[in-house]
């Protein structure tokens, strides 16, 4: 598994933080003061969290004035979904592999 996608699923194993990219994809922007009110958290730990997401690559900042405005990039997702989807893939295979000897030869034991 790659840094990247690695730190995709670390960012998202909190679920305050899928609950923050799950708002963002939703509005498409936000700040951590308008988060902050859907959360029941400070803005300070929203940002906590936001800088986390970054840093994954899972969402960009962008200053706006006095506010820092936040938004989704699904790149990194799509790479963890990618990485999902092959070793799902692999599994399938094995597991058919499986059922094939299983049919053929009976099941160990028998």
């Amino acid at each position: 598994m790659g840094d990247r996608v690695g730190a995709v699923f670390a960012a998202l194993a909190d679920p305050s933080r899928r609950y923050v990219v799950e708002r963002l994809a939703s509005l498409g922007r936000a700040t951590p003061t308008e988060l902050a009110g859907e959360l029941p958290m400070t803005r300070q730990a929203v940002a906590k969290h936001l800088a986390t997401l970054e840093l994954a690559g899972l969402v960009h900042s962008r200053r706006e004035g006095r506010n820092t405005v936040y938004r989704p990039d699904p790149t990194p997702l799509r790479d963890a979904t990618a990485w999902m989807e092959r070793v799902g893939a692999e599994w399938d295979d094995r597991l058919a592999a499986l059922a094939r000897h299983v049919a053929e030869h009976g099941a160990p034991g028998r």
